[in-house]
Protein backbone atom coordinates (compact mmCIF):
# COMPACT_ATOMS: atom_id res chain seq x y z
CA UNK A 1 0.00 0.00 0.00
CA UNK A 2 0.81 3.56 -0.85
CA UNK A 3 0.31 5.77 2.29
CA UNK A 4 -0.63 9.43 0.55
CA UNK A 5 -1.87 12.34 2.29
CA UNK A 6 -3.91 14.80 0.43
CA UNK A 7 -3.15 18.64 1.49
CA UNK A 8 -5.56 21.42 0.34
CA UNK A 9 -7.36 24.44 2.13
CA UNK A 10 -10.75 24.04 0.21
CA UNK A 11 -12.86 20.99 1.64
CA UNK A 12 -15.26 19.99 -0.76
CA UNK A 13 -11.94 19.65 -3.21
CA UNK A 14 -9.76 18.22 -0.44
CA UNK A 15 -12.55 15.08 -0.72
CA UNK A 16 -12.74 14.73 -3.85
CA UNK A 17 -8.97 14.06 -4.19
CA UNK A 18 -9.20 11.59 -1.15
CA UNK A 19 -12.26 9.59 -2.68
CA UNK A 20 -10.14 10.23 -6.88
CA UNK A 21 -7.40 8.22 -5.10
CA UNK A 22 -9.01 6.16 -3.17
CA UNK A 23 -10.79 4.68 -6.13
CA UNK A 24 -7.09 2.67 -6.29
CA UNK A 25 -6.81 0.29 -4.15
CA UNK A 26 -3.35 0.05 -3.91
CA UNK A 27 -3.63 3.47 -2.46
CA UNK A 28 -4.33 4.39 1.22
CA UNK A 29 -5.77 7.58 0.97
CA UNK A 30 -6.00 10.74 4.38
CA UNK A 31 -6.09 14.57 3.99
CA UNK A 32 -5.14 17.25 5.81
CA UNK A 33 -5.73 21.03 6.23
CA UNK A 34 -2.94 23.25 5.76
CA UNK A 35 -4.05 25.07 8.49
CA UNK A 36 -4.29 22.12 10.97
CA UNK A 37 -0.29 22.75 11.57
CA UNK A 38 3.00 21.28 11.06
CA UNK A 39 2.16 17.14 10.30
CA UNK A 40 4.18 15.04 12.77
CA UNK A 41 5.94 12.82 10.40
CA UNK A 42 6.33 10.24 12.80
CA UNK A 43 3.00 9.73 14.01
CA UNK A 44 1.36 10.19 10.69
CA UNK A 45 3.76 8.71 7.93
CA UNK A 46 3.20 8.98 4.06
CA UNK A 47 4.82 7.63 1.39
CA UNK A 48 3.78 10.46 -1.06
CA UNK A 49 2.24 14.07 -0.40
CA UNK A 50 -0.66 15.39 -2.39
CA UNK A 51 -0.59 18.95 -2.27
CA UNK A 52 -2.27 22.00 -3.80
CA UNK A 53 0.89 24.58 -5.05
CA UNK A 54 -0.97 27.00 -3.52
CA UNK A 55 -0.72 25.86 -0.29
CA UNK A 56 3.27 25.25 -0.42
CA UNK A 57 5.10 27.23 2.53
CA UNK A 58 7.04 30.46 1.88
CA UNK A 59 10.98 31.74 3.24
CA UNK A 60 11.07 31.60 7.15
CA UNK A 61 7.89 29.56 7.69
CA UNK A 62 9.12 26.27 6.21
CA UNK A 63 11.41 23.29 8.42
CA UNK A 64 15.07 22.09 6.87
CA UNK A 65 14.70 23.44 3.15
CA UNK A 66 11.68 25.60 2.70
CA UNK A 67 10.51 26.68 -1.38
CA UNK A 68 11.95 29.65 -2.02
CA UNK A 69 9.28 31.89 -2.76
CA UNK A 70 8.42 35.68 -0.92
CA UNK A 71 6.86 36.96 1.91
CA UNK A 72 2.71 37.44 1.78
CA UNK A 73 2.24 34.32 0.81
CA UNK A 74 -1.79 33.44 0.10
CA UNK A 75 -2.37 31.40 3.05
CA UNK A 76 -2.37 31.94 6.28
CA UNK A 77 -1.21 28.46 7.30
CA UNK A 78 0.66 26.62 4.35
CA UNK A 79 2.11 23.50 4.09
CA UNK A 80 5.41 23.09 5.35
CA UNK A 81 7.30 21.34 2.78
CA UNK A 82 10.57 19.24 3.79
CA UNK A 83 13.49 18.22 1.92
CA UNK A 84 12.87 14.50 1.63
CA UNK A 85 9.19 14.49 1.33
CA UNK A 86 8.13 12.89 -1.62
CA UNK A 87 5.63 15.67 -3.09
CA UNK A 88 3.21 15.67 -5.87
CA UNK A 89 2.63 18.97 -6.18
CA UNK A 90 -0.93 20.53 -8.68
CA UNK A 91 -0.85 23.67 -10.15
CA UNK A 92 -1.99 25.06 -14.05
CA UNK A 93 0.85 26.48 -16.23
CA UNK A 94 -0.63 29.76 -15.54
CA UNK A 95 0.71 29.58 -12.17
CA UNK A 96 4.65 29.44 -13.44
CA UNK A 97 6.31 30.84 -10.36
CA UNK A 98 4.64 27.88 -8.48
CA UNK A 99 5.82 25.41 -10.33
CA UNK A 100 9.01 26.69 -10.22
CA UNK A 101 9.33 26.75 -6.64
CA UNK A 102 7.74 22.91 -6.33
CA UNK A 103 10.46 22.06 -8.54
CA UNK A 104 13.46 23.99 -7.19
CA UNK A 105 12.20 22.36 -3.78
CA UNK A 106 12.32 18.84 -4.89
CA UNK A 107 9.12 18.12 -6.07
CA UNK A 108 9.30 14.85 -7.62
CA UNK A 109 5.68 15.10 -9.30
CA UNK A 110 4.21 18.14 -11.07
CA UNK A 111 0.18 17.36 -12.27
CA UNK A 112 -1.71 19.91 -14.24
CA UNK A 113 -5.27 20.80 -12.26
CA UNK A 114 -6.70 19.97 -15.86
CA UNK A 115 -5.54 16.65 -16.31
CA UNK A 116 -7.13 13.50 -16.46
CA UNK A 117 -8.12 12.10 -13.15
CA UNK A 118 -5.73 9.25 -13.87
CA UNK A 119 -3.30 11.31 -14.18
CA UNK A 120 -2.86 12.18 -10.24
CA UNK A 121 -2.77 8.22 -9.87
CA UNK A 122 -0.15 7.53 -12.03
CA UNK A 123 2.17 10.54 -10.39
CA UNK A 124 1.54 9.17 -6.93
CA UNK A 125 2.62 5.92 -7.87
CA UNK A 126 5.70 6.70 -9.79
CA UNK A 127 6.76 9.55 -7.00
CA UNK A 128 6.51 6.20 -4.52
CA UNK A 129 8.81 4.86 -6.28
CA UNK A 130 11.06 7.77 -5.99
CA UNK A 131 11.01 8.76 -10.02
CA UNK A 132 9.82 11.80 -11.47
CA UNK A 133 6.79 12.47 -12.75
CA UNK A 134 5.97 16.01 -14.93
CA UNK A 135 2.85 16.86 -17.08
CA UNK A 136 3.81 17.70 -20.44
CA UNK A 137 1.40 20.30 -20.44
CA UNK A 138 3.30 22.11 -17.67
CA UNK A 139 7.04 21.80 -19.72
CA UNK A 140 7.17 25.12 -21.03
CA UNK A 141 5.49 27.44 -17.93
CA UNK A 142 8.26 25.20 -15.64
CA UNK A 143 10.53 26.95 -18.08
CA UNK A 144 9.33 30.80 -17.81
CA UNK A 145 9.07 29.80 -14.11
CA UNK A 146 12.66 30.15 -14.61
CA UNK A 147 12.84 33.83 -16.12
CA UNK A 148 10.76 35.29 -12.74
CA UNK A 149 12.80 38.90 -13.26
CA UNK A 150 11.96 39.97 -10.00
CA UNK A 151 15.11 40.33 -7.15
CA UNK A 152 14.21 39.32 -3.33
CA UNK A 153 14.36 42.60 -2.50
CA UNK A 154 11.77 43.75 -5.19
CA UNK A 155 9.30 41.16 -4.50
CA UNK A 156 9.38 41.56 -1.10
CA UNK A 157 8.02 45.04 -1.27
CA UNK A 158 5.87 44.09 -4.15
CA UNK A 159 4.63 41.28 -2.00
CA UNK A 160 4.08 43.49 1.38
CA UNK A 161 2.14 46.39 -0.92
CA UNK A 162 0.03 43.59 -2.05
CA UNK A 163 -1.12 43.16 1.29
CA UNK A 164 -2.28 46.69 2.08
CA UNK A 165 1.00 48.01 3.30
CA UNK A 166 1.52 51.56 3.03
CA UNK A 167 5.34 52.63 1.88
CA UNK A 168 6.66 53.83 5.62
CA UNK A 169 5.46 50.15 6.76
CA UNK A 170 6.70 48.56 4.08
CA UNK A 171 10.22 50.65 4.93
CA UNK A 172 10.30 49.96 7.93
CA UNK A 173 9.34 46.26 8.07
CA UNK A 174 12.34 46.04 5.59
CA UNK A 175 14.66 48.25 7.49
CA UNK A 176 14.80 50.51 3.95
CA UNK A 177 14.42 54.31 3.88
CA UNK A 178 11.05 55.00 1.96
CA UNK A 179 12.64 56.26 -1.62
CA UNK A 180 14.88 53.30 -1.22
CA UNK A 181 11.48 51.33 -1.43
CA UNK A 182 10.11 53.62 -4.30
CA UNK A 183 13.07 52.63 -6.25
CA UNK A 184 12.53 48.97 -5.57
CA UNK A 185 8.70 49.63 -6.63
CA UNK A 186 9.08 51.26 -9.75
CA UNK A 187 11.83 49.02 -10.73
CA UNK A 188 9.42 45.69 -10.62
CA UNK A 189 6.77 47.68 -12.16
CA UNK A 190 9.25 48.14 -14.97
CA UNK A 191 10.64 44.93 -14.75
CA UNK A 192 7.17 43.17 -15.13
CA UNK A 193 5.81 45.40 -17.78
CA UNK A 194 3.19 46.96 -15.49
CA UNK A 195 0.89 50.24 -15.75
CA UNK A 196 1.38 50.67 -12.06
CA UNK A 197 2.11 49.25 -8.27
CA UNK A 198 -1.89 47.39 -8.97
CA UNK A 199 -1.24 45.83 -12.12
CA UNK A 200 2.39 44.85 -11.00
CA UNK A 201 0.94 42.88 -7.69
CA UNK A 202 -1.81 41.37 -10.06
CA UNK A 203 1.15 39.93 -12.49
CA UNK A 204 2.96 38.79 -9.84
CA UNK A 205 0.43 37.06 -8.20
CA UNK A 206 -1.35 35.35 -11.49
CA UNK A 207 2.20 34.01 -12.38
CA UNK A 208 2.02 32.88 -8.35
CA UNK A 209 5.43 34.11 -7.75
CA UNK A 210 4.26 35.41 -4.73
Amino acid sequence: MVRTVVVHDEELLRSALVQLLRSDAALEVSCMSPGAGPPDRDVSPADVWVVDGDCLRGPGQAHDAPFPGGPGQAHDAPFPARRGDRLVVLTTAKRPGILRRAFDGGALGLVDKNAPAHRLITAVHTVAKGERFLDQTLTVALLEGAEMPLTTRELSVLSLASQGAPMAEIAARLHLSRGTVRNYMATAIRKVGARNRVDAIRIVQNAGWT
